[in-house]
């Protein structure tokens, strides 16, 4: 494993172009459906975001093409939705997964246009909520006023607590960036990182009681609009 990592490091050192791109397409390939429910396009970023306080890679690039990729990724599917209507939701490679699409139609039953936001932070619908959203007829303007602040969130989530990993450990430890043992610390914080994610998003569909996604509803309804702002029920 050693020396895996040591090629690694080496590696990315020689070719911070590759390792950049390399993070805009673990970005992009998490929003197309079912291929991003399957990549691990977070750990990836969070892996190469600890080799930014050694200076093998910059800050700025890895936020902009963490940012990049969520962008264009989220907007293809979303245009892709919004052009083909609701009958993509049926068609391949989505009729494969009629659940993950039907927890992708409850998002919106229960939250709105807010769940073009969450969604971003939940896997694996993150992968299908885009092209849902564009399929139910979310209005672009809706969708991009919700996602782009979703997006430049997401980026410094899954990247700075890699970058704050290593630097609590070469300050309060003194081992120099990358060299001994050291060059495999951060390993350890994605791990770490990864865990810490996982039971943040356990403990917060825990206290909802579990129903963070309910069932989607039976009646099938194409006006977005009439799924985030339920008709008022009256009384006889």
């Amino acid at each position: 494993m050693a020396s895996y990592l040591d090629q690694l490091i080496a590696f990315v050192s020689a070719h911070a172009g590759l390792a950049y791109l390399t993070l805009f397409l673990a970005a992009l390939l998490e929003a197309v459906p079912v291929v991003g429910s399957v990549i691990p396009g977070s750990t990836i970023i969070l892996a190469l975001s600890a080799l930014i306080p050694s200076g093998d890679l910059k800050l700025e690039w890895v936020l902009l093409a963490a940012t990049a990729g969520a962008m264009l990724g989220d907007g293809s599917a979303f245009w892709i939705g919004h052009g083909a209507q609701r009958e993509i939701l049926s068609a391949w490679p989505l009729k494969n997964y009629p659940r993950v699409v039907a927890q992708s139609e409850a998002f919106f039953h229960r939250w709105g246009a807010l769940a073009v936001f969450f969604a971003r932070f939940v896997p694996p619908i993150r992968a299908f909520v885009p092209i849902t959203a564009g399929a139910l007829g979310m209005p672009p303007l809706r969708f991009f006023a919700v996602n782009i602040p979703a997006v430049l969130l997401w980026a410094p989530a899954h990247v700075l607590p890699g970058v704050l990993a290593i630097s609590a450990l070469h300050e309060y430890t003194g081992v120099p960036h990358h060299t001994g043992i050291g060059k495999h610390y951060w390993m350890l914080a994605v791990i770490g990182g990864a865990l810490v994610v996982a039971l943040a998003t356990w403990a917060f569909r825990r206290w909802h009681g579990g129903n963070l996604i309910e069932p989607a509803p039976k009646r099938a309804r194409n006006d977005f609009d009439k799924i985030v702002v339920p008709a008022k029920r009256r009384d006889p």
